[in-house]
């Protein structure tokens, strides 16, 4: 150590010294070049958060139009389109849909997705000339540009239109889902059976239709589009049966206005015409008597809302408001002594509200 120390006196530098030297020649060295404008910049690490390059990410939703109902359908050879978006939109970019009936893959459909602003937009259609339960299913395999994603639409039932007594398949099913939806009275077995066949008889009277047991595509169409709700006239009632003598309907109503089950009937024919006012039920006999009426609920004098073995689509009985034998029951237990019956005619009878608290 003493010898390093006589080597740097002799040299005429402390350790001290050196160092003070050599800063002073690196800071002489930068003042002589200058660096280029960002260069600084660009050997600065990427700040914690920063976005990475690479393939954009993406997000995909599907809409169906020519669908309806509760659940979703749409009738067997009619064309659906599916309507997609992709957000964000990137260019270049390719969608695969499939669809897919009862789960087999039935048909691929390569789309170019189309610039709307920041959201990519593309669409395709679709028909069937076989029924059963549908879903297109879309896919974006990931390209350089952007990843890969996929969505799915919701199922539609595809369903043929020509049903009528004896038929047993989905199609018949969703027809029952469509009229319960509506609060008809009707069984949900997938079978068109004798009650199928009166809830139809009830709603083709509704919207205007032949009264027949037969569902065609005038029904589908019309339950597409919601028709075929009963109107409530006397919800201030609260819970009563309405009779629209006009459609031949009976419903039972619910307090709120709330339409709980319609019926198809048959009132007094013209020579005995079903009595029309507010009423309340004032005897409730079960079983079947001597005249044939099965779970009779008495509104005025000797008239009833009663099951009957013969319930005609029009006007038929000697005035009391007949319905078909299997659903008697059912409202004879919703109907309670005391509940009001609302009984009127489209055209404006039965507005003067006439009371009758007669006996039989």
């Amino acid at each position: 150590m003493r010898r390093e120390n006589t080597r740097d006196r002799a040299n005429g530098l402390s350790c001290g010294r050196r160092v003070a030297v050599l800063l002073s020649a690196l800071a002489a060295l930068g003042a002589a070049v200058a660096l280029p404008a960002g260069a600084l910049a660009a050997t600065t690490p990427i700040a914690p958060g920063a976005a990475p390059t690479g393939p954009a990410p993406g997000a995909m939703k599907l809409a169906l139009q020519h669908v309806s109902g509760r659940p979703l359908f749409s009738v067997v050879g009619r064309r659906i389109v599916v309507k997609g978006s992709v957000t964000p939109y990137v260019a270049g970019q390719t969608i695969v849909v499939g669809f897919y009936l009862e789960g087999r893959k039935v048909a691929t459909d390569p789309v170019g997705v189309q610039p709307a602003g920041s959201t990519g937009k593309f669409r395709v259609s679709f028909s069937s000339h076989y029924a059963g339960l549908l879903q297109a299913r879309a896919v974006h395999a990931a390209t350089a540009q952007q990843a890969a994603f996929t969505a799915r639409s919701p199922d539609v039932r595809l369903v043929h239109t020509n049903l009528g007594p004896g038929v047993r398949n989905q199609s018949v099913r969703l027809l029952q889902s469509e009229l319960d939806a509506l609060h008809y009275a009707v069984p949900l077995t997938g079978v068109f059976d004798e009650g199928t066949g009166q809830a139809l008889i009830a709603y083709r009277k509704m919207v205007g239709l032949e009264r027949i047991a037969y569902a065609g595509s005038q029904v589908f169409a019309r339950l597409a589009r919601g028709e075929g709700g009963f109107h409530v006239r006397y919800r201030q009632d609260g819970r009563h049966v309405e009779a629209d003598l006009t459609k031949q309907v009976l419903a039972e109503i619910e307090p709120g206005g709330r339409v709980y089950r319609i019926y198809t009937t048959s009132s007094g024919k013209p020579s005995t015409p079903t009595v029309i006012g507010r009423f309340r039920v004032y005897e409730k006999t079960p079983g079947e008597n001597s005249e044939g009426m099965v779970d009779s609920n008495y509104f005025i004098r000797g008239y009833a809302i009663h099951g009957y073995a013969e319930v005609p689509t029009y006007a038929a009985s000697h005035g009391c408001l007949r319905v078909p034998i299997p659903d008697a029951p059912s409202i004879y237990a919703w109907v309670r002594e005391g509940t009001p019956v609302d009984v009127y005619n489209e055209d404006g009878g039965g507005s003067s509200r006439v009371s009758a608290n007669a006996g039989p």
